[in-house]
């Protein structure tokens, strides 16, 4: 069973996600800002990083830079904000996110992109 990490401060954003998750078959793990999630990714590997951006102690985009420089096994990240902005996107890649959505997501857009970043055939 391919394992996510989502990191988001908002509990009723990580609910909503980790449902939309769950039902498509997927292990849910949570965790409420970036240096809870760099410790969780560093003791356990994980297939995908669902990943927002404003959070209090480290942001997303901390986050990640923090994880691709680590010498660890890298799972695919998509980065979701409130944040529409172009920049918005370029940093996020910049700092190492594959997927970039705005919130609110969409669970079939969600679940899409989900299943190309593990390499899991879309129908």
């Amino acid at each position: 069973m391919k394992r996510i990490l989502i990191v988001d401060d908002a509990a009723t954003v990580r609910m909503y996600h980790r449902n939309i998750l769950e039902t498509a078959g997927y292990a849910v793990e949570e965790a409420v800002n970036g240096i809870e999630a760099l410790e969780k990714s560093l003791q356990q590997s994980f297939d995908l990083f669902v990943v927002d951006i404003n959070m209090p102690k480290l942001d997303g985009y901390g986050f990640l830079r923090e994880l691709r420089s680590q010498d660890v096994a890298q799972a695919p990240a998509i980065m979701v904000s409130t944040e529409a902005e172009s920049n918005d996107h370029i940093r996020a890649y910049a700092a190492g996110a594959n997927v970039y959505m705005v919130k609110p997501v969409k669970p079939d857009q969600l679940l899409i992109n989900v299943k190309l970043l593990i390499g899991e055939a879309c129908l």
